[in-house]
């Protein structure tokens, strides 16, 4: 079936790159109130093609609060494994405007490159999958030289297909992980397929196989009752931007090591055989600190690579400080409040539960006197990693072989997907995370990106992947 598929997704590669930048014209940012309506857009545009391509029961999934999910089955394969496909379509603001080289929600080629917001992080990787199923939906009979087996045109898949689509993985997936949790039964499968993931280098097949888990938090100081003069003030009120900025410098030391008393207790350090596996990647510390990083000098805690403290060291860092006055010229005030957003990274064996206790604990400690604080979590997330000892992890270390002709590489990720946690708990199914973004892709970033051939590649490896599944 492959061959007539990837003959298809061949023939018709223009039209899928159309359609992946008419889904990256919609502005479905999910963090924002103003994009709402672009967030169902594009639900309903992800529906819309699934029906199309012919999934069935499909599905846009509504609720009172939040952004709607979207679900579609097949499942005419009998005794053939079930695969449960993930992505998401809601993006990430594109602010800073004015680094855009081109429009972020203006799709444009340049060097082999589509530029958009969402173009790798995650609407072009959903569309991958989209048009792998497609493309094994409609095959068309292989010309001379494409490999695979006979073609088909039976219009059906090698295994049996769910697919959930979300639209607020960039604010939590708060959404998804209980809509998991409540209808286990409407997501039954063997296994779940991840398209959010990035390759370690060009040219080099790879899945992930560890994630770091997550707890968001948002950190509010507050001193007087109202805004004061900070001339007739000034040295008696507390100023909660410096309170606040005590209790920041308080959580970490120059070294980067974090200060939370009990913090690190429960970090699992990676196996010998992963990290002699990591050292043998093709991995330059001083190129990723020019190209990638684009900094004078790499920080972090002692003793480790980078690539130790980016995938299997827990961290914290600061997003955001707002407050006070920030506007053109001159204001003398003393705020009433100012609020940080600080999130922390965790690796396996931490629980965001404990780290967070730990973190509130700890800050309300070591606040200055005068001010009261206040810890919020926004979201959390376990940290996992995956075994690569399951058949469908090797089913796809094949497929991928065959369409980039080198052997895998097995990568853990610094970033957070909690739907990974969400669906081995409560679906007790493992997940292959098996992603075609690049290091430099630019993710959350002005100017992301998605190499082309990446892209069509990425279409052609899912198409083998679920035919050797199949098999």
């Amino acid at each position: 079936m492959s061959a007539g598929a990837v003959a298809y997704a061949r023939e018709n590669a223009g039209r899928f790159l159309d359609e992946l930048k008419t889904l990256l014209r919609i502005p479905s940012v999910s963090t924002t109130p103003e994009h709402k309506g672009d967030v169902e857009k594009a639900a309903e545009w992800v529906a819309s093609e699934l029906r199309r391509i012919g999934m069935e029961h499909v599905e846009v999934i509504r609720a009172a609060e939040g952004h709607p999910l979207v679900y579609a089955d097949w499942l005419h394969a009998a005794g053939k494994p079930t695969v449960l496909c993930y992505a998401h379509y809601d993006v990430q603001p594109p602010d800073p405007l004015d680094e855009w080289v081109s429009p972020p929600f203006e799709p444009t080629e340049r060097n082999g490159n589509l530029y958009a917001r969402g173009a790798v992080d995650d609407k072009g990787q959903l569309v991958t999958q989209l048009k792998a199923l497609e493309s094994l939906l409609h095959p068309t009979t292989p010309k001379p030289g494409v490999s695979g087996a006979p073609g088909s045109q039976d219009g059906k898949l090698p295994i049996n297909v769910r697919v959930i689509y979300e639209g607020e993985e960039e604010v939590g997936g708060e959404r998804i992980a209980g809509f998991v949790q409540e209808h286990p039964e409407r997501l039954k499968a063997d296994f779940a397929l991840i398209s959010d993931t990035e390759m370690f280098a060009p040219e080099l097949p790879t899945l992930c196989v560890g994630l770091r888990g997550m707890i968001y938090t948002e950190l509010e100081v507050r001193g007087a009752k109202t805004d004061l003069h900070s001339g007739m003030y000034g040295g008696a009120a507390p100023n909660p931007f410096v309170a606040l900025a005590q209790i920041i410098a308080g959580l970490k030391d120059r070294d980067g090591k974090i200060l939370i008393p009990g913090f690190y207790d429960d970090v699992k350090a990676p196996s010998g055989d992963e990290l002699a596996a990591w050292k043998k990647l093709p991995f330059d510390e001083e190129e990723y600190r020019e190209k990638e990083v684009g900094a004078s000098k790499l920080v972090g805690e002692k003793g480790y690579s980078a690539i130790e403290r980016t995938w299997a060291r827990p961290t914290l860092d600061v997003h955001g400080i707002v407050g006070g006055f920030i506007g053109a010229g001159a204001k003398t005030v003393i705020p009433a409040k100012a609020t940080a957003k600080v999130s922390m990274r965790l690796v396996p064996d931490m629980t965001p539960e404990k780290a967070f206790r730990q973190y509130k604990e700890y800050v309300e400690k070591i606040k200055p006197e005068g001010v009261t604080v206040e810890v919020r979590l926004i979201h959390s997330g376990e940290a996992i990693v995956i075994g690569t000892d399951n058949p469908y992890v090797k089913a796809a270390t094949t497929a991928l072989k065959k369409v980039w002709g080198k052997d895998t590489v097995f990568i853990r990720s610094g970033g957070s997907i909690p739907i990974v946690g969400d669906f081995e708990k409560h679906l007790k199914i493992p997940s292959v995370m098996m992603g075609f973004g690049l290091p430099d892709d630019g993710l959350h970033a002005p100017n992301e990106k998605f190499c082309i051939g990446n892209f069509h590649r990425g279409i052609e490896s899912l198409i083998e992947f679920f035919d050797e599944v199949g098999a």
